[in-house]
């Protein structure tokens, strides 16, 4: 049996105690019923359950008291800024070279308001606002980059709410990286180049070249499309396989809204959430869970260059290190953008750096090339699932990291209006963020709209055009491993 990841336990965890908690909530209420009236038992169970989809639905896997554990590498850049009158001040006499495109992170400590346990607290700074969990107290990180004038002129604005800000806070300064001249997206699935990087890829593509290689057709799930067949005769097996060609569609012609010409966009057409059980057997098929297909060449017809795995088109791992192996080969990229191992805990994405890691390990005992970087991103996480919180158009702050990380750098995109509805519309033209919201879901968007003042996009119902299309999309930056292991090499 495969081992629960992270997510899974921590989700396990949280319904256990829900359940133990809704029990004492009822207990309680059928006390009270028969010391007061039977009435009660009703009004009261509406109540909860109002009050629990109002604010206990959001997945949190950890206390809101908690510090956020962040470590950067020891030559980043840090100063001690005074928040003073409602602004934030960088110390007198220091001038950050080009702060205007750097990536500025502000390391504070946050202290939730009475009403921050009900509403969601914010940090309003500048033109931006940063939304965190109700209840906090902690280190946080707030993300300032797209604001560096206006803090170097010392006229940066910030105000918290529902939260007390300190007198001092420490700015982390991470330089602006120069465009490489080539860089390749990997993409588990279709929509995860545009969920990440749509922004960034759609702004380099203008004046570098930008490649894009989807591991896996995306067929799982398919649901929605199981209700076409009372007009088409579908079954699970044929919605699951349509679901999978129009991913495959959505992930090559979707770049193009952005930029990025089909001659520039692979699918590999391996099948979801199949990629660690591959790991784990190289030479052996796996078929899809849901279509039963085990043939990816129906998927890739249109890929603009030939690879290994059309030979046979099984869908093994070794096939799959020698398509990307292939891809490194054709494209040369001097930056790789893919998920982050540690932070994103799809176990598809976690495979795809480990098949970007053998690929890599392969040609740099062919020929020694390497890419220069890596930047990573994270489009799920292990312990919250509504970051990037707050609402559409607001910063991305760093997200909870309560274990401990590699100490990377950051580099962060800002995104202008143009660009954020440029993204909106990409992610609106992705087949799998098209499915209707379920009733349920609905009905607790309008009791959080009210009684939490929430609000959701109207570019589209799907969760992601809340947390995707934002001012900013941030980059973890990395050396590849198999460079990292050879420059250790050559050091000892």
């Amino acid at each position: 049996m495969m081992e629960l990841s992270r997510k899974q336990t921590l989700l396990k965890r949280y319904r256990r105690n829900k359940r133990l908690g809704m029990l004492a909530v009822l207990a309680g209420l059928l006390a009270l019923t028969a010391w007061l009236s039977w009435w009660l038992l009703p009004l009261g169970v509406l109540l909860a359950w109002v009050i629990h989809e109002a604010a206990f639905a959001d997945h949190l896997f950890y206390a809101p008291q908690e510090d956020y554990r962040y470590r950067f590498p020891e030559d980043t850049p840090r100063f001690t800024c005074a928040i003073t009158g409602a602004h934030l001040l960088l110390p007198a006499g220091v001038d950050v070279p080009d702060i205007a495109q750097a990536t500025l992170i502000l390391k504070i400590r946050l202290q939730g308001r009475l009403l921050g346990r009900w509403f969601d607290p914010a940090v309003i700074v500048g033109d931006d606002e940063q939304s965190f969990e109700r209840g906090l107290r902690g280190w946080r990180y707030l993300n300032l980059s797209g604001q560096g004038e206006a803090l170097q002129a010392g006229n940066l604005r910030i105000v918290g709410r529902y939260c007390r800000l300190p007198e001092h806070a420490e700015l982390h300064v991470f330089p602006a990286r120069p465009l490489p001249e080539r860089t390749m997206i990997l993409a588990p699935h279709a929509d995860d180049a545009e969920l990440a990087a749509f922004g960034w890829y759609s702004s380099a593509a203008q004046t570098s070249e930008v490649s894009i290689v989807t591991l896996t057709q995306g067929e799982i799930e398919a649901e929605h499309f199981r209700r076409l067949g009372r007009d088409f005769a579908l079954d699970t097996a044929q919605a699951a396989r349509l679901k999978g060609r129009l991913r495959a569609w959505d992930s090559r012609a979707i770049p193009l809204w952005g930029g990025v010409p089909a001659t520039h966009c692979v699918q590999l057409g391996y099948y979801c959430l199949r990629l660690k059980e591959m790991q784990a057997a190289p030479a052996t098929s796996f078929a899809s869970r849901e279509s039963g297909d085990s043939d990816t060449r129906p998927v890739r017809r249109s890929n603009p260059l030939s690879l290994p795995g059309d030979a046979d088109g099984q869908p093994t791992w070794h096939n799959l290190v020698a398509d990307l192996l292939v891809c490194l080969t054709h494209y040369r990229p001097q930056r790789i953008l893919l998920p982050h191992p540690e932070l994103d805990p799809h176990p598809d994405h976690i495979a795809t750096d480990q098949a970007l890691n053998e690929a890599l390990h392969h040609l740099a005992r062919a020929d020694g090339w390497q890419p220069e970087e890596c930047f990573l991103y994270a489009n799920h996480l292990s312990d919250n699932d509504r970051w990037p919180m707050g609402a559409t158009g607001t910063g991305i702050a760093l997200p909870p990291a309560l274990i401990d990380l590699p100490a990377d750098a950051l580099y962060c995109h800002v995104l202008d209006r143009a660009q954020q509805l440029d993204k909106a519309m990409a992610l609106r033209m992705q087949h799998d963020l098209q499915t209707p919201l379920p009733f349920k879901k609905r009905l607790r968007r309008v009791l959080q709209g009210v009684l939490l003042r929430r609000r959701w996009p109207l570019a589209g119902e799907d969760e992601f055009q809340r947390k995707a299309v934002r001012r900013h999309e941030l980059f973890w930056v990395r050396k590849p491993a198999p460079l990292c292991a050879l420059q250790k090499g050559r050091s000892e």
